[in-house]
């Protein structure tokens, strides 16, 4: 941080600035002088007896701007303690202490970025890897995933910091509102939480079911009837912990060779004591926190962070591909559903999630309005956990490699009777089953809207008439998607009034029918911009400019 002292001259410029617009002056001597006692102002600035409470008036009313911290000492300590937002790039700022002295009353901390620490010069190379706000300084020797994740592992804070750092900041701040953070906890959790999730999600009679391809029907029968015998009992042994969790018998743990069997009491469920990290201080002593940001998110700090009750916006990331290994499951998921109750907004991205997962959330957090889900990682049968959410009006999914493969049968899937919008992102809809059954869940959707996905033909779009409110339709990078593809859908939806296509490269304008013309005349908001070659040939229509020649080589 800059801590500059102008000279006079400059404080006289500064002065004479804000004479006229004060007309006047109050003859008291500010707090903020005791500072900088070696400077005395000179005669005749009124400016400078002017005292804290009518320069913090002032500065209210100007734009913000970060080079108040250089007119002098006063004006930056006033300045600090109208900021409420901070992002942290040095944690050492934060563990000296200055953060309270700079800025007393912060609401909003971002530490995504103080969480990495940079390698001495020589060390590391001018190779910058960035990803959803989180920059790494990557070696000469991180060519591939596994030697850019030790990259990655190597350049983070070690644990001990990290709890450290934030007890401070839960002391100093106990009305912070919101929190970015990365939890750098690594170690031997991660490998027996997968392990456990995949021994749950996938029991012995399946494994055998699914090798065996030569048994006849009464065997698929039987274990698919297992399969939803062992579903129902991990609801309610996940239900059991979490009753025992909040009781007063001590933490619980999971037996490997049969995770149905209840957890003793006085058996502790984490190696470590959650109750020590510094996630579980700020979930204690911040009981104002509404919005959490954690990256590499786990099982256990889903349970460090159980105190948390009045949170209503969380976004979780947990494993991303080519940058970090770690992830949460079910597990995590239902501690959490049963604590967050006032959840409004959740993103879950990277982790291992299925069935019992989502419908704990929808069973327990009926106030979630909008869920965003990326990354792949959902096991099969989690789209029909959708209709559980009672109050979803919002749903997001990003970067999702394949939907869900077998979602079961549509007779038993539920709808989400509150929803209002789907928007899909770089989702992959080749698998039309899976898409299918999301759009049977979401019936009764009004907004419909696709970016950038792969496998978004004329008979997959022609999936989406099922849903018959819909009164927006918007196509963004659906390069497969054909004139006579939209024309059929767009005739079908009776209550559509707005439509957008931009860059659509097979969508063209020559093709159009009278009768789709006639009904864009009908729509309150229509953008077209199918291809980007059609949008330059109508701005340049007229001037000459694309021709052999044209104007520039025109003979004279």
């Amino acid at each position: 941080m800059v801590e500059a002292v102008c000279g006079p001259g400059e404080r006289e410029i500064g002065g004479g600035m804000l004479k006229a617009a004060l007309g006047g002056a109050m003859r008291s001597k500010g707090l903020g002088n005791k500072i900088d006692e070696s400077w005395k102002p000179p005669l005749g600035d009124l400016f400078c007896q002017l005292n804290d409470e009518s320069l913090l008036n002032i500065l209210r009313r100007l734009s913000p701007a970060p080079h108040y911290a250089l007119v002098c000492k006063r004006w930056m300590r006033l300045h600090g303690s109208l900021r409420q937002s901070i992002k942290v790039q040095d944690w050492t700022f934060l563990e000296s202490g200055r953060i309270r002295q700079r800025f007393p009353n912060l609401t909003d901390v971002d530490l995504s970025r103080a969480c990495m620490v940079t390698p001495p010069a020589g060390k590391g190379s001018a190779i910058l890897l960035t990803h959803q706000g989180l920059t790494v300084q990557l070696n000469y020797d991180a060519v591939d995933s596994p030697s850019i994740e030790c990259c990655i592992e190597e350049q983070q804070l070690s644990p001990a910091k990290l709890d450290k750092g934030l007890k401070l900041l839960a002391d100093t701040y106990p009305g912070l509102q919101r929190l970015c953070v990365v939890d750098v906890r690594r170690g031997d959790y991660f490998a027996r939480t997968r392990y456990l999730s995949r021994t749950l999600s996938k029991p012995k009679s399946v494994k055998k079911a699914r090798r065996a391809h030569d048994s006849d029907k009464m065997e698929k029968a039987k274990s698919a009837k297992e399969a939803r015998d062992t579903k129902d009992g991990l609801g309610e042994a996940l239900s059991d912990a979490f009753k025992r969790l909040k009781s007063d018998e001590g933490t619980l743990t999971w037996n490997m060779n049969n995770p149905f069997e209840t957890p003793k009491s006085g058996v502790r469920h984490l190696k470590r004591n959650t109750e020590e990290t510094g996630i579980a201080s700020i979930a204690k002593k911040c009981p104002l926190l509404q919005e959490l940001d954690l990256y590499q998110c786990t099982d256990e700090t889903l349970r460090a962070i159980a105190d948390c009750d009045n949170l209503q916006i969380v976004r979780l990331i947990g494993s991303i591909t080519g940058f970090y290994h770690c992830t949460f499951t079910d597990i995590g998921l239902t501690i959490m559903s049963h604590t967050f109750r006032r959840l409004v907004s959740l993103e879950l991205s990277g982790c291992e999630a299925s069935y019992e997962g989502i419908s704990a959330i929808g069973k327990c957090c009926v106030m979630l309005e909008e869920l965003t889900l990326s990354n792949k990682g959902f096991y099969e049968g989690w789209v029909a956990a959708l209709s559980f959410l009672a109050c979803l009006k919002t749903l997001r999914l990003e970067g999702c490699k394949q939907i869900d493969r077998n979602p079961g049968p549509y007779g038993r899937l539920g709808r989400c009777s509150t929803i209002e919008r789907l928007h899909l992102e770089r989702c992959d809809l080749r698998d039309r089953i899976g898409f299918a059954a999301l759009l049977a869940v979401c019936a009764v959707v009004k907004e419909l809207e696709f970016k950038d996905c792969w496998g978004l033909d004329d008979d997959t779009l022609a999936l989406t008439v099922s849903c018959k409110r819909v009164r927006l339709l918007s196509l963004e990078g659906c390069s497969l998607v054909t004139t006579a593809g939209v024309d059929s859908v767009v005739q079908s939806f009776k209550d559509l009034n707005r439509f957008r296509v931009t860059f659509c490269d097979n969508i063209r304008d020559s093709e159009l029918s009278p009768a789709l013309c006639d009904r864009f005349l009908t729509l309150k908001e229509f953008s077209w911009r199918p291809d980007t070659k059609s949008v330059l040939n109508a701005g340049l229509a007229g001037t000459g400019v694309g021709r052999k020649g044209g104007r520039f080589f025109r003979k004279s």
